[in-house]
């Protein structure tokens, strides 16, 4: 792991603090969740982007396919 350091206003790094040790956990371990969280919001919304690109190139004509449909070869 990489150590960073952060800047914010003495009472809300406080007020933060007890809410986590309310929270049984960290102020540390509270930060790493949310920014895994963070950089996942932008990995969900490339693969997004991704299926809208794909779903420009497939036509069904309004048809509904069944699972066999989709499973025959």
């Amino acid at each position: 792991m990489k150590n960073i350091t952060f800047t914010a206003d003495e009472r809300l790094i406080e007020a933060a603090r007890e809410q986590a040790a309310a929270d049984n956990t960290t102020l540390n371990e509270q930060f790493r969740r949310w920014l895994e969280q963070y950089a996942r919001r932008r990995q969900a919304a490339r693969a997004l982007e991704s299926i809208d690109r794909m779903r420009a190139y497939v036509r069904t004509g309004g048809r509904k396919f069944t699972r066999e449909d989709m499973n025959e070869r």
